[in-house]
């Protein structure tokens, strides 16, 4: 199954307000990375911006099975329209940091649209579905539309004391779209895959994400 590539694509966003930074969570990137390496695919980690990479300062933990997915944060490449092609899945981390850069990404949403349009498998984790909620097939039809879609929801948001300061409530959004949004209970690990959709609700959600899309990437 070495064959098999991924595509990764992270925030570049560090704030909240002027005194809450933000970033990419880093357990829903390093987990699934470790993941992805570990059955032998080959993984490109990209950003919106490209480069440096900013970590949620509530995320960062000194774990050693996480140097490597940390060390390839320091200088990311930018997203570009060329990686629409020759890859098999995409997998959104999250972070507050893509509520922010991802929804309006043209690029992303470009990307997307060329994942679904022919159904290779799209996946995301936590805040990642924000990069979902514009996303449409070519006639304009949400991605999320129909399908089964976890992600982080509005009770722990609100929890967070966070949902003031969103540019919009993840979980209400996505209902919006269209999408049947399922939950588990807060903070617990809870992932869903509806066909090539494949999404989690929480960072403690990452490993099952990841998982998830190993088992549809090998099926």
């Amino acid at each position: 199954m070495a064959d098999k590539k991924v595509l990764m694509v992270v925030t570049n966003h560090t704030t909240i307000t002027d005194d809450h930074k933000t970033g990419l969570w880093l357990e829903e990137f390093a987990v699934p990375y470790n993941v992805f390496k570990e059955n032998g695919f080959d993984v490109k980690v990209t950003s919106i911006e490209g480069g440096e990479v900013p970590l949620d300062p509530n995320s960062i933990e000194d774990r050693e099975e996480w140097k490597e997915a940390e060390g390839v944060l320091q200088n990311t490449v930018k997203l570009s329209e060329e990686d629409k092609h020759g890859y098999d899945a995409i997998f959104l981390p999250g972070g507050h940091g893509t509520m922010f850069d991802f929804p309006d990404s043209e690029v992303l949403q470009n990307v997307l649209q060329h994942f679904a349009e022919e159904g290779r498998v799209i996946s995301a984790v936590c805040h990642g579905p924000a990069g979902l909620v514009n996303a449409t097939y070519q006639d304009k039809t949400p991605i999320v539309k129909g399908k089964r879609v976890a992600a982080f929801t509005d009770d722990e948001e609100i929890e967070m004391q966070l949902d003031s300061h969103m540019p919009f409530m993840l979980e209400s959004k996505l209902r919006e779209k269209g999408a049947n949004f399922e939950r588990g209970e807060s903070w617990s690990d809870f992932s869903v895959s509806d066909g090539n959709l494949v999404t989690g609700q929480n960072p403690q959600s990452s490993r099952s994400t990841a998982e998830k899309v190993v088992k549809v990437l090998e099926s």
